[in-house]
Formats: C-alpha cells, sequence, structure tokens
C-alpha cells in the first residue's frame, strides 16, 4: 500500500507537501477522483492534511511513522526550531502574548490543583519574587525571565500542565467535591462527644473536607484550619510505625487481625488472648507499646511526633495538653483495659503498663487541621512516600497492611457497613474525623464533631457515601460491566475527550509506538504557510477504554 508513496516521503513530513501518485488516485473511490485532464495542485497545508488522511488508512505502518517523525523532531532540534519545555511552558500560558502576568501563572498553576506553597515549588516561586522585584512593572515576565523561573521545577510543572497528575481535570473534580460538602452540611443529627471535657466544647457546626493527591494535588473546603485531635484516628498511624520498625510478624505475636464485632472499648480479648486488632482501643494500647521499647515517654513521644510530621509534609502536627490531662482523668475505662491485659500478659516483657498509658492518652491528643491530616492519608494512599516532599516514610509492608486493617476494621461497630457501602480503608475518631484513603489516588480528611450513636461522624459518613456514588473509588466498582461512574483519573472523566496544546509536542515520540491509533493535529501559534512554526501531531488511543 505505501509503494504508491515511497518516493514522496523523503522531506520533512511536518512541513514538505505530499503529492499522491496516480495509482494512489486510482484506488480512491469514483467520486473522490479529479476530473480527467485536472492539474492537480496542492497546497502545504492540504497536501499534510492530506497525507495524516492517508496514514489513518494503514494501521501497519505504525512504527514507519514513528522513525519518521523521530529523525524529523532531530532536525527540528538540531535547528533549533523546537522549543524546550520551559518555552513550551510559557506559549501554553501566554497564549500568543509576548509576556505573561505573574498571576496569570500561579492562577493556572493552582488550577492544576498544586499550590504555590508546595515545598517542591520553593525554588521557583522564590524565584519568581526575586525575578517580578527586577522588572519593570513589577508584575509581567517575558519569555526569557519566565525560563529563569521555572527552570529549577520544570519537570513538576511540566506533569502539571500536560494534565499527567492522577487527576487530570483538577478543577471539575473539586467542583464536585463542594457539592458533596455543602450535601453533607445540611445535616443537623449526631451528639459531640461530651466524656472527654475537652471534646465537649467544640461547636457541632464545625465542618471541614481536605484532600491531597498522590500527585500534590490539593482542595479545602470548610473549617479546614482548626486544629483538632486525632484521637482514634492516631490508630492507624501508630501500627504503621509499629510495623515499620519490627515487621509485621513481630506485632502480630501481640495483635490480632480479626474485627471484633464489639465496641471498640470493650474489655474482650480473642481466644489465644491477645487484642482483636490494633484499631480497638485494647489492640491500641498493646500497639503503643511496641514503639521504642525501652526509651522514656519524652523520647518515644518525640519520635512519633517526628514521624507524624515527615508523613504530614512538615504541615501542622501538634499537641493539646488540656485535652491530654482531660483524657488521664477521664479514663477509667482505659485503665481497666490496661490492667486486664497486663493479667493476660499481652504486654511485652518489660513493659510499664501505668506509663503506656500515659503514651496512649498523649497520642490520642495529638493535633492536626484537616489539610495537614489529607497529607497523611495521602501518604498511606501513596505507598508510604510523602507526596509533597517526595520522602520515603513508611515501607510498603507497613502500608499493606495498615490499609488492610482500616478496611475490615477501621470504623468501629459500623466497619463492616462502612466497607460494602464505601470498600475504602478509613478511621474514624471521637473528635468527629474520618481518615479516608483512596489507594493510589489521594488520602481525604472529613472532620465534624456530631457523633452517631456508634461514634462517627455523621456528616463524615455521608460525604464519604456520596464520593464513592459519584466516583468509582469502591474497591470493586472497576469490575468488568459495572454500572458507570465518573472517573476522575481519566481526562474528561468518562469520556476521554482531550484538549492539546504545545506541551503535547514532548510525549509524541514515545505515543506513536502506540496501536490502534488515531491523529490528531493543532498548532500552538498562528502562522503563514511559509513559516517553521512547529505544528505538534499528538496521537491517542482509538480504543474506549471507558
Amino acid at each position: 500500500m505505501w509503494s504508491g508513496v515511497s518516493s514522496h516521503v523523503s522531506g520533512d513530513p511536518w512541513t514538505s507537501p505530499y503529492q499522491p501518485d496516480p495509482q494512489s488516485l486510482q484506488r480512491r473511490p469514483s467520486s473522490l477522483r479529479p476530473a480527467a485532464g485536472a492539474h492537480l495542485t496542492f497546497s502545504p497545508a492540504f497536501s499534510r492534511l492530506y497525507f495524516w488522511t492517508f496514514c489513518l488508512m494503514t494501521r501497519a505502518n505504525v512504527w514507519l511513522l514513528m522513525r519518521w517523525c523521530e529523525a524529523a523532531c532531530q532536525r527540528r532540534r538540531k535547528a533549533g526550531i523546537l522549543p524546550s519545555l520551559e518555552d513550551l511552558l510559557f506559549y501554553t500560558i501566554a497564549e500568543g502574548q509576548e509576556k505573561i502576568p505573574a498571576h496569570k501563572f500561579v492562577s493556572a498553576l493552582k488550577a492544576t490543583g498544586l499550590r504555590t506553597g508546595d515545598p517542591r515549588l520553593k525554588e521557583c516561586m522564590d524565584m519568581l519574587k526575586v525575578t517580578l522585584k527586577s522588572t519593570s512593572d513589577g508584575v509581567s515576565l517575558d519569555r526569557h525571565l519566565f525560563k529563569k523561573c521555572v527552570q529549577s521545577n520544570i519537570v513538576l510543572l511540566t506533569q502539571a500542565f500536560r494534565k499527567k497528575f492522577v487527576i487530570p481535570d483538577f478543577q471539575p473534580f473539586s467542583s464536585h467535591v463542594d457539592k458533596l460538602y455543602e450535601s453533607a452540611k445540611q445535616l443537623s443529627g449526631g451528639q459531640v462527644a461530651d466524656y472527654i471535657p475537652q471534646l465537649a466544647k467544640f461547636s457541632p457546626d464545625l465542618w471541614a473536607v481536605s484532600l491531597c493527591t498522590v500527585d500534590g494535588q490539593r482542595h479545602t473546603v470548610g473549617d479546614t484550619k482548626v486544629p483538632f485531635c486525632l484521637q482514634s484516628c492516631v490508630k492507624p498511624l501508630k501500627y504503621a510505625i509499629a510495623v515499620h520498625d519490627h515487621g509485621t510478624e513481630y506485632v502480630h505475636r501481640f495483635i490480632g487481625k480479626e474485627p471484633s464485632g464489639l465496641r471498640f472499648n470493650k474489655l474482650f480479648l480473642n481466644e489465644d488472648d491477645k487484642p482483636h486488632n490494633p484499631m480497638v482501643n485494647a489492640g491500641a494500647i498493646v500497639c503503643t507499646s511496641l514503639i521504642k521499647q525501652g526509651a522514656s515517654n519524652a523520647e518515644k513521644f518525640d519520635y512519633v511526633m517526628n514521624f507524624l510530621q515527615k508523613m504530614a509534609g512538615n504541615e501542622y502536627v501538634g499537641f493539646s495538653n488540656a485535652t491530654f490531662q482531660s483524657e488521664r482523668e477521664s479514663g477509667d475505662r482505659n485503665f481497666a483495659i490496661g490492667y486486664y491485659l497486663k493479667e493476660k500478659k499481652c504486654f511485652p516483657e518489660g513493659t510499664d503498663m501505668t506509663s503506656i498509658l500515659d503514651f496512649y492518652f498523649q497520642l490520642c491528643s495529638i493535633e492536626v487541621t484537616c489539610e495537614s491530616a489529607s497529607v497523611l492519608a495521602a501518604t498511606l494512599a501513596n505507598g508510604g512516600f510523602c507526596p509533597i516532599t517526595g520522602e520515603r516514610v513508611l515501607s510498603p509492608e507497613a502500608v499493606r497492611d495498615t490499609l488492610s486493617l482500616m478496611h475490615s476494621c477501621g470504623m468501629y461497630d459500623f466497619s463492616g457497613q462502612f466497607a460494602f457501602h464505601v470498600g475504602l480503608p478509613a478511621k474514624s475518631g471521637v473528635s468527629g474525623g474520618i481518615l479516608l484513603v483512596v489507594p493510589n489516588v489521594m488520602g481525604v480528611m472529613c472532620w465534624s464533631p456530631p457523633l452517631d450513636k456508634l461514634g462517627n461522624s455523621v456528616r463524615g459518613i455521608q460525604f464519604c457515601t456520596d464520593l464513592v456514588s459519584l466516583f468509582n473509588f469502591h474497591n470493586y466498582d472497576n469490575l468488568r460491566h459495572f454500572a458507570k461512574k465518573l472517573d476522575p483519573r481519566r481526562e474528561g472523566g468518562d469520556q476521554r475527550q482531550h484538549t492539546f496544546g504545545p506541551m503535547d509536542y514532548e510525549s509524541l515520540q514515545q505515543e506513536l509506538a502506540l496501536k490502534d491509533t488515531l491523529w490528531k493535529k493543532v498548532s500552538p501559534q498562528e502562522c503563514d504557510e511559509d513559516s517553521s512554526t512547529t505544528v505538534v501531531y499528538r496521537m491517542e488511543s482509538a480504543v474506549d477504554r471507558s
């Protein structure tokens, strides 16, 4: 099929006119053939369009196209025609203008889900501030100044503006989250926990949701900067620390893995005289005894605080001494559990039970905000790497086991219902928090003090349920032939609608190797037919993957 064009493809495929031979014309339908004796002349633009239309007719020559385009790209790089990543980013944002207002760049950055305070963008933001002071108007950047500002973080910025993050269309997704938040805000049921006096002081009207994706995209709505104590939400975190330090086998010599089917503060052990799991009080107390054995409580507390701060990307992690004192003064049930565990020899040898209970109350009194807690959850969603620092904090084993137990045991007596309806790992606390993990996608913290009769946040439960009703985040939503929901991990949601810009050039060569293809054409800027403006072709999969 290519015999008729082999002598016509030696030039640059981006600009060379393509003139079909007579044999190829004869293969056309009669309605598309030129009249007899007609003189065939094609403009360069039409010739290029004709060539790529012809390419679509044969899927067996994708590799030839790939080699051809690769050679053309190399020639253009050597000639200085193809721009750098920094240039491409500038053209994408500038939209034909010679300068970019700084606020336009910042707005475009926020639209991707990134924050200007992201630790990964510190060099870029610092350089932006310095550079703007040196400009004549103090607000705009030309191409060269823009390149100077972004070059230190160009890889992250390129991913963001090419929509290569886990949630490519972040603004529509955020809008959906806001609507779910407003819907749950209308609920008025539940009671604020009052068995710990400090918790009873919180207003029942407080309501906040924060999320952080595994790529560090952030969204918050509501009272997200108000500090509150983790309470039972700290249980999976200290279990993760224990497994990270000692391994699964050692930790589960002392703690089981099964849901108890009983109240979280029940004085009860399994048939092996172990706490059922680390998400109930008995298991959490034993788990506390496994952290930094032999160290003083002060050293242990500093160790856990530093660990949690790393998980939170160095965002707010504090301590409420008032809540700690209140916990200790009203903790008769936990003291009873502690003595029962001591009687059954559930602790490692040499453990001081009263000291461990003090440490347990301290950990329950650690404060976070919704924003910082969402990064904690995102570190679990990201396999132990903090999304906004890139630091490995937890081992894969610790993350896997923590999420497994959160899924089966994390929501008190509502764990089975939550696993059925929501299908995601989560942990609730009596302060009104729900730490939700969407593995490989994002972490979420919901916080609202009013609790239902099982001790879970009324608004938080509603939000999590609605979130999974709208998006296909449930563990079993991705089975074949399952009812469709929105998938924010795909560009355009359920329908893969793509927008293109000059940034697409960088992925051209890799995408050319895909099979089942179609071609789309886009010009980054207007130009006359004879100019050497880069024309970007992008190949997208023609297979419906939804």
